[in-house]
């Protein structure tokens, strides 16, 4: 069983360290073909957790944000799959996202904001939801610091194309 696997459900993580050890424990156990789209608004951590899971992988650095390049591809510095980090968020539709020729299977590929696109790249994926505060009456309590440690609600699910 891979360490996603035994993660499967919801998992309240409590700091930007904590997501780090989150993503480091789900990279080293992922191979090329894995597809993971991450779901959460800004500042849930979807590229902290990116962070880690790239340590865990063992791929050249730094990891940032791909929201203005689109995709990053970070080699393998151990002999394994290169990581592939992409931002949907202002793609259009999924043949966009199609049209970045991304090798899939020789890759690990994670894509954020990707729910609703990324799902044409393979035929069975890890959702990862991540969820931030938000406080009374619906007021998001991040909006001020999006980079608070602030306990973050983190789902991971298995997904496959219908």
């Amino acid at each position: 069983m891979t360490a996603l696997e035994e993660l499967v459900g919801r998992h309240e993580i409590r700091t930007s360290d904590d997501m780090e050890v989150l993503g480091r424990r789900i990279g080293s156990d992922l191979v090329a073909g894995d597809v993971l789209v991450l779901t959460g608004p800004l500042g849930a951590g979807k590229t902290t957790f990116t962070r880690g899971l790239a340590e865990g992988l063992g791929v050249r650095g730094p990891v940032q944000s791909p929201t203005f390049v689109i995709a990053r591809t970070h080699p393998s510095l151990v002999g394994g799959a290169p990581l592939v980090h992409m931002d949907a968020y202002r793609l259009g539709s999924a043949a966009e996202l199609d049209d970045l020729d991304v090798d899939v299977p020789g890759s690990v590929v994670v894509v954020e904001w990707g729910r609703g696109m990324a799902e044409e790249l393979a035929d069975t994926w890890w959702d990862i939801e991540l969820e931030r505060p938000v406080g009374a009456g619906g007021v998001d309590v991040a909006d001020e610091d999006l980079d608070a440690d602030a306990p973050r609600i983190v789902t991971i699910a298995r997904a496959a194309r219908r």
